[in-house]
């Protein structure tokens, strides 16, 4: 049965925080330990814990007295802690609020750490333009210990990776005060040698006295002055070496350094079969485009070749013969015709044939005349039959005065003829135009004429002319 005073959580709680924030003995003490699990707030607070091989304790170190620091704390830091306990009521957890913190133990190396590094950075070494890694690297040094796991790691990465690059051990002693002078002889006889394309270098971890060999001067100039690219690998992810400053490239692990330092077979294959595949393809593009220029520059050369050219030229030769000769035959035809209607418009403008023309008229003239002289002639005589028979008239006397009319007539006729004019040794002066000439005023000197006679026609050149 319980008990009617029992604690309640709180009381037992705060209880126990008095006694523990009472009692001198955990007021002001010093503790040593590892931390762990660090956390720096934004406010500025810090919150780690503090372990040993045994146990651990949460502890918190406020912004008022973290900024008094002259080392930024991490996991793995070996400390000397000031502090108090406290006890945090609503979880009912205790922990060490720390006022003051320093590194354990290397405190003095950590200082020289922090001198030598501020030193190489006013001197410019860690600005020093880094080195490339060879892409293809035939040869690997390693310098580290023989005995430790690093050169396994190394080589089963670089085994499962690129089986053909070679690895050369350089061993150093990595680890002790004459672990300085070990590595830096060995980076340099890598050099001598110069039978390595890239050196890694580098150790498992520990503290910062086991990793202080490379915050040596003596390694860090000979990485500095390594003509060969050096990939570092010193440590954990965490600890930070000024070898790491000054080297070409800093890899976490020295399995991550090996990764670094040569290419993965799987990616090259892949690699390579993507460029065999774009060369296939690139290449039977360029095939086909050469065929098909081909193709082109075949026909263009038989199209510009000089056989077809003449034949194309001869072809349009006939063509334009065709036209030509259809062109000349329809002209000369044409003309033809032009000529046939000007000979017969110039036959019916002819002198000559209007002569013809008027002698045929004359002639039936002639004829019709004597027809109506006869029957006028018949007449008469009927009518002075009809009247010599009622009148007695001699009709013989008027019938010969008749013909003596008729006869001279028939003279006067005569004598108006033209060609009757013209037997008698006259002619007809016409222009080109067929218009008769009465003038000598009309006549040019060095013009056609046309002069008309009885029995033909003269087409003569003025060469002179005189007048009256």
């Amino acid at each position: 049965m319980l008990q009617q005073n029992a604690y309640t959580v709180s009381q037992l709680t705060y209880t126990i925080k008095n006694l523990l924030e009472s009692q001198k003995s955990f007021q002001g003490f010093v503790l040593k330990g590892e931390i762990s699990n660090f956390v720096r707030h934004r406010t500025g607070h810090l919150y780690f814990a503090l372990k040993d091989e045994n146990a651990q304790i949460r502890a918190i170190m406020f912004s008022s007295s973290a900024q008094s620091l002259d080392f930024n704390p991490k996991d793995g830091d070996k400390v000397t802690v000031t502090g108090s306990i406290s006890l945090y009521a609503p979880q009912g957890s205790y922990s060490i609020q720390v006022n003051k913190m320093q590194i354990d133990g290397a405190g003095e190396l950590y200082l020289k750490y922090l001198e030598l590094k501020k030193k190489l950075a006013n001197l410019g070494w860690f600005d020093k333009p880094k080195k490339s890694l060879p892409v293809y690297p035939k040869t690997i040094g390693v310098v580290t210990s023989p005995t430790g796991a690093v050169i396994e790691d190394i080589t089963n990465t670089v085994n499962r990776r690129y089986r053909l690059a070679n690895i050369v051990l350089y061993p150093a002693l990595v680890q002790g005060p004459n672990s300085a002078k070990s590595i830096s002889e060995q980076i340099e006889k890598a050099n001598y040698d110069n039978i390595a394309d890239v050196l890694i270098v580098g150790r498992g971890g520990g503290s910062i006295e086991d990793l202080w060999g490379f915050n040596e001067l003596l390694t860090i100039s000979a990485i500095y002055n390594s003509k060969i690219p050096v990939i570092t690998a010193i440590g954990h992810e965490t600890d930070d070496t000024i070898s790491d400053l000054v080297s070409d490239l800093r890899a976490p692990t020295p399995t991550a350094a090996a990764e670094l330092a040569t290419p993965d077979t799987n990616d090259l294959i892949s690699k390579i079969n993507e460029l065999k595949n774009n060369s296939s393809y690139r290449f039977n593009n360029l095939i086909h485009k050469h065929q098909n220029t081909l193709m082109h520059l075949t026909e263009r050369l038989e199209i510009s070749s000089p056989k077809n050219k003449l034949l194309n030229h001869r072809r349009e030769l006939n063509n334009l013969d065709v036209l030509l000769n259809n062109f000349y035959n329809g002209k000369i035809i044409s003309k033809k015709n032009e000529l046939n209607n000007l000979t017969t418009h110039l036959k019916g403008l002819s002198p000559l044939n209007k002569l013809k023309q008027n002698m045929i008229n004359l002639d039936n003239l002639k004829v019709n005349l004597t027809r109506n002289y006869n029957y006028q002639l018949e007449q008469v005589k009927n009518k002075l039959i009809i009247s010599n028979n009622n009148l007695g008239v001699n009709y013989e006397n008027i019938v010969r005065i008749k013909i003596q009319q008729f006869t001279q007539v028939t003279e006067v006729l005569k004598r108006l003829d033209p060609l009757t004019i013209m037997q008698r040794g006259f002619s007809i002066v016409k222009d080109n135009d067929d218009k008769i000439l009465t003038s000598i005023s009309s006549v040019n000197i060095n013009s056609n004429i046309k002069v008309d006679f009885h029995d033909g026609q003269v087409i003569a050149n003025v060469i002179s002319k005189r007048e009256k």
